[in-house]
């Protein structure tokens, strides 16, 4: 497969950030220890990931607090520290560690403002260039928890502010406080929901969009099997995923057969036609990937460049 040499970019939204449409995600590489983790990642190899990724050209990263309590973060810095060509770094706020590996959720100014502090120290940075809330919740403190974000940019602690998992209501009770941005929804072959009415009202509101889980978490990739499902660490989250048990799996599977069959008419894989798929929704600016080892990351990159057909799309619907 011939490497990538200069990957397509976009403007987000109205931020002024000019970002390549696939961005590297850091959600595996925080490792194990809370409910939501991947199993034991190597740090060496997620490293080595992310420096192929941004000498590829990635210009984008996207993190949070909450990925490994906190080690996501540094992974990231390691890989930041020193790097002259340093990409944008988006991170989020709003999920804590619980104890006992859960997760808890605040939105309240001081818990942000604490929040916000440790990520810097983590990262190595001066300021964030993307700050996300990342999930509405408590409903009931949306407010305060937008109208904290709104200072630290005023602060200059963080450059841009955004969301993660709002619905349309929710952009909408807090656009009088501050502009949201940016959104960051889940979207995929597998997860569409947002095509209704989120998707839509981003685009018309001019909020920029990065999608995260555009491969269905290493689902659409085609290497996940019943077997590999079947032999996951009990502390990786997909194992119990709805998307990775019956009755959807065996649907999904078939999903796979068919963007793998797309991916051999492209010379490419089905993880990159499925970012790909996502890309070609117009509200959509960029796509978060996840590499854990640098040997995925050129496979995927190629998403960027890759134009599907209307046949294609056909194909992958399971009309064709």
């Amino acid at each position: 497969m011939a490497q990538q040499t200069k990957l397509s970019t976009t403007h987000l939204g109205g931020t002024g950030l000019e970002i390549t449409r696939v961005g590297l995600g850091a959600w595996a590489i925080g490792g194990t220890g809370y409910e939501f983790a991947w199993g034991a990642q190597d740090d060496d190899e997620s490293l080595a990931a992310i420096e192929r990724a941004l000498d590829l050209g990635v210009n984008w990263i996207d993190t949070a607090a909450v990925y490994g309590l906190g080690h996501s973060e540094e992974v990231v810095g390691r890989a930041l520290a020193g790097r002259r060509d340093r990409p944008y770094v988006f991170t989020k706020a709003s999920l804590l560690d619980g104890g006992g590996g859960r997760v808890t959720h605040s939105l309240k100014r001081d818990s942000i403002r604490r929040e916000v502090d440790a990520s810097l120290a983590r990262l190595g940075l001066d300021a964030i260039d993307l700050y996300q809330v990342h999930w509405p919740d408590p409903e009931s403190d949306i407010e305060e928890g937008w109208a904290t974000f709104a200072e630290l940019k005023e602060e200059g602690l963080v450059r841009h502010i955004g969301v993660s998992n709002f619905d349309v209501g929710q952009m909408r009770r807090i656009q009088s406080i501050a502009p949201v941005e940016t959104l960051q929804p889940p979207y995929s072959l597998v997860e569409r929901g947002v095509e209704g009415s989120i998707l839509p009202f981003a685009e018309r509101e001019g909020i920029g969009v990065i999608v995260y889980s555009p491969m269905g978490s290493g689902l659409l990739t085609g290497a996940m099997t019943r077997d590999r499902i079947a032999h996951l660490p009990d502390d990786d989250w997909r194992k119990r995923g709805d998307q990775f048990t019956e009755p959807r799996l065996s649907r999904n599977l078939a999903l796979v057969d068919r963007l793998r069959a797309i991916a051999e008419r492209h010379d490419t894989t089905p993880g990159a036609v499925a970012v790909a798929w996502t890309l070609r929704n117009p509200a959509v600016d960029g796509a978060i990937t996840g590499f854990r080892r640098p040997d995925q990351v050129d496979p995927i990159l190629a998403a960027a460049s890759l134009d599907l057909s209307d046949e294609d799309v056909v194909t992958i619907n399971g009309a064709g």
